[in-house]
């Protein structure tokens, strides 16, 4: 068994209450700058415009998801229907160590002024990082050593799922013009997306260019995917699609629901986090098992974070509930996961 011994949730709590000051709506997102530390050998005026470039994603957003089928590369292919989806969103800044910036999505549904919130994508920035998660498909992750020429002036995006599970990362150095700022990696694997893994089982990763734009209306998240088949030893690629997410900045209606949500549950996600920071950090291959829908994994997590919120259990009671679901789901370095 693999044990980890990870930050207890109430030492997270509370390094989770010492950054709320940071998870707040309008010009508040985004983290006072000034302090930021010179690091290696980078201009200190280039790590800064990074990092303003990265940190400009925080705020509130009406956003489109939109992904389309283009090109059929298997013969007989049909391209599937266009999936274009509105959404409102409020991205907050979790955590700003300089080199280290996180943002937390989180989606406002339904009613305008008094949504529901769903915990969404996460999303993690790392200057000069030593190590790079990968996807291996069928539910494995490695990860990899980077070479010091590979990370110097480079940032890390790691993507984080719905319950704070690694889906995919990338490594690229920011490039910055007058009217737009963009941080494009190498192509990368990813598991399937929600919005097929629920519909299809005709192909097995996603590989994938992530491409972000920082432009001064808001952000794009642009895709460029090859469905891909890994089956009877083979690799194939089965058909090509785009997609854009596209960020723009908005005064929404309802964002005191995004902060109630985050006041009210971040101390039982940072002690999740936690969890998952541990095994990036010490292991060199891990596997997370659920199904589709989600209900093996990130449905009991999200579960557990609604019923603190709406006060019928403790972060500690919560945390402890959703640990036991981790262990049975995911192994670390051949060994069943085991928290002490």
């Amino acid at each position: 068994m693999t044990k980890l011994r990870f930050m207890t949730l109430a030492t997270a709590s509370l390094a989770a209450l010492s950054l709320s000051a940071c998870a707040s709506t309008g010009a508040q997102h985004t983290a006072p700058l000034a302090e930021a530390p010179y690091t290696h050998t980078h201009q200190q005026a280039a790590f800064e415009t990074d990092r303003q470039a990265i940190l400009a994603m925080a705020g509130e957003y009406e956003v489109t998801f939109d992904f389309t089928e283009f090109l059929p590369i298997s013969a007989g292919y049909e391209l599937a229907d266009p999936k274009v989806t509105p959404a409102r969103e409020v991205v907050y800044v979790i955590a700003d160590e300089g080199d280290f910036i996180s943002l937390q999505h989180l989606l406002l549904v339904g009613d305008s002024e008094d949504p529901f919130v769903v915990k969404h994508w996460r999303q993690d920035w790392a200057f000069e990082p030593e190590r790079l998660l990968a996807y291996q498909g069928f539910g494995e992750w490695t990860m990899d050593v980077l070479s010091p020429d590979q990370s110097r002036g480079a940032w890390s995006q790691t993507v984080y799922q719905v319950d704070d599970s690694p889906r995919y990362a990338g490594i690229a150095r920011w490039e910055h013009e007058d009217e737009a700022s963009t941080w494009e990696p190498a192509r990368s694997w990813r598991p399937l997306p929600r919005r097929d893994a629920t519909t299809r089982d005709d192909y097995d990763v996603i590989e994938a260019v992530n491409r972000h734009t920082i432009l001064n209306w808001g952000w794009t998240h642009e895709q460029d995917n090859s469905k891909v088949v890994l089956r009877d030893g083979q690799t194939r690629e089965l058909v090509r699609e785009h997609g854009i997410n596209t960020y723009r900045r908005y005064d929404l209606e309802g964002d005191h629901a995004a902060q109630t949500y985050w006041d009210g549950t971040q101390g039982y996600w940072a002690g999740v986090r936690a969890v998952w920071d541990e095994i990036l950090e010490t292991a060199d291959r891990f596997t997370a098992e659920d199904d589709a829908e989600g209900s093996m994994l990130y449905m009991p997590l999200l579960n557990e974070g609604q019923a603190v919120l709406d006060g019928e259990q403790d972060a500690d009671t919560a945390f402890t509930r959703a640990a036991e679901v981790m262990e049975t789901q995911i192994t670390v370095d051949g060994s069943p996961l085991e928290l002490e």
